[in-house]
């Protein structure tokens, strides 16, 4: 085992050690969880909501700025992977279980119980969708797209190590090649298992809802347990085939299911006013887009207690996630422009999800303000399936759904032992099956522990919690690159002022 770097060693041990102490003592795990997650959200969600902000306002400024044209690679270098495959990946490795597992559960629950003003009102409808871009939208997208960028940029241009701890070389220097950069990264490792875990533990409770609509299975942790054993080999069978193999058939037939229960959902549901809504919200989202951002309602407690719950969550949630979806992003983006890139990953996205949100959300809020179903009564993972039981075709609908969040399960989990194999292999681009296997079985394991330990509240826990040392690494790795860029180009310019020689 010589070929084993210390980053492995020391994460994968202290990775087993979390899983020993959450199943040999689940209950006082979950305490001191409840503990951080209190503390942390209320003494630093200005610093979240400044972070995700500054990261937004950052990519904007790349997209129309002197440095969009520096290329991802060398100047030669094309893209490996054709658009629609490239935006199929980079979506499948973001945010797939999580936008089946809220698609109707957070606008409807946002429409109930808004941020403010009342609940179950046709105000509270418009709110409770816009928040919810909000929380998928631009911002998440951003978090994304600037780490990811990072990454590719150090390691396909500067022929960097494909590490984290490898893009703060312009602020730290040599430093990053010690103990402070093997630090950087095992923090980043730690921020990509807990964001995983989380999807992980949301697939299993919603394939488990699922499971119970068509064939009455109960919803019990058991159940779940059997899922997440049944998927972990399936997405280590996946890891193992590599990233052109089976990643990138499994995006693809991903996309393909998403597009047609979309669509699906758009004909069945009610369309002319789903395609009012989205128009209208997504209007009233970037307008009021600066404002949602950074509101804390600090002379509102109740308030408050609201924006940490939904919005400071999803900001750390985001930035918990950035290595992962960063590192597989920045894997499949070779040779495009920082324009493209920016472009591509900030826009097209944020665009989809407010779409998706819009459909299945708005049906749910239809259903319940105008018909009297009670969507807003169910739980987060029954809400979809519920809706379904009031449309045409529920049933089949009900089973695209669960060969969605399976193929989703799988790719989003293979995408992180592949993630993590990088991560801890000195940015190898092709992790050995040894790795990625091991690193499956612990994102498992973990996954497991964790929902023992409290469910989806330790789940959040632990995102809140790790994500607060990455955010400082972040803004740090926002720096190094834009001094990068800045050494780069100003050979270009002064290049261009060289004057061509006279003929005498």
């Amino acid at each position: 085992m010589k070929s084993l770097t210390r980053t492995f060693k020391v994460s994968i041990l202290l990775a087993i050690g979390f899983v020993l102490i959450g199943a040999l003592f689940p209950r006082p795990l979950e305490a001191a969880m409840l503990q951080a997650q209190a503390f942390f959200l209320n003494a630093f969600g200005w610093f979240y909501s400044l972070s995700a902000t500054f990261f937004l306002l950052l990519a904007l400024f790349l997209i129309i700025s002197k440095y969009g044209k520096i290329r991802l690679g060398k100047d030669t270098d094309r893209p490996e992977f054709s658009r629609p495959t490239w935006f199929a990946m980079l979506f499948s490795a973001g945010m797939g279980i999580g936008l089946l597992f809220y698609g109707v559960s957070e606008p409807v629950s946002h429409y109930a119980t808004p941020p403010y003003g009342d609940g179950g009102t046709r105000e509270a409808a418009l709110l409770g969708l816009r928040y919810t871009y909000l929380h998928w939208g631009f911002h998440a997208w951003a978090i994304y797209a600037i780490v990811a960028l990072a990454l590719a940029y150090f390691k396909f241009r500067k022929d960097a190590p494909g590490l984290m701890s490898a893009t703060l070389q312009p602020v730290l220097g040599d430093r990053v090649k010690g103990g402070i950069g093997q630090v950087i990264d095992i923090v980043a490792v730690f921020a990509t298992l807990f964001g995983v875990c989380a999807s992980l533990g949301l697939g299993s409770q919603q394939i488990n809802a699922g499971l119970n609509y068509l064939l009455d299975v109960p919803i019990q942790f058991s159940v779940q347990l059997l899922i997440i054993g049944i998927i972990t080999v399936l997405f280590i069978v996946s890891a193992s085939t590599g990233i052109k193999k089976g990643i990138k058939y499994l995006s693809n037939t991903n996309m393909i299911l998403a597009i047609i229960l979309l669509v699906t959902m758009v004909i069945l549901g009610p369309t002319l006013f789903l395609l009012n809504l989205f128009t209208h919200t997504l209007g009233t989202y970037v307008q009021n887009l600066p404002q949602m951002g950074l509101r804390l309602a600090p002379f509102d407690r109740e308030q408050a207690e609201w924006t940490q719950s939904w919005t400071i969550f999803y900001w750390a949630w985001w930035i918990s996630w950035s290595p992962f979806v960063g590192m597989f992003i920045a894997r499949v983006s070779r040779g495009r422009t920082i324009r493209e890139f920016v472009i591509a990953v900030l826009l097209l996205p944020t665009l989809v999800c407010a779409f998706w949100f819009a459909t299945f959300g708005g049906t749910g809020i239809y259903l319940d303000l105008f018909h009297g179903v009670d969507v807003a009564g169910q739980s987060l993972e029954t809400g979809l399936f519920f809706v379904y039981d009031n449309l045409p075709f529920g049933g089949l609908l009900s089973v695209i759904t669960l060969l969605l969040i399976s193929t989703f399960f799988i790719t989003s989990a293979d995408s992180a032992t592949f993630v993590l194999g990088m991560q801890t292999t000195n940015g190898e681009l092709n992790p050995s099956n040894f790795i990625k296997i091991s690193w499956g079985l612990v994102l498992a394991a973990s996954a497991i522990v964790l929902m023992a330990s409290g469910g989806l509240q330790a789940m959040q826990t632990a995102i809140i919690v790790s994500a607060f040392p990455l955010t400082l690494i972040l803004l740090v790795m926002s720096i190094g690159l834009m001094k990068s860029f800045k050494i780069e180009v100003r050979p270009f310019a002064k290049k261009k002022k060289i004057p061509k020689p006279q003929l005498e």
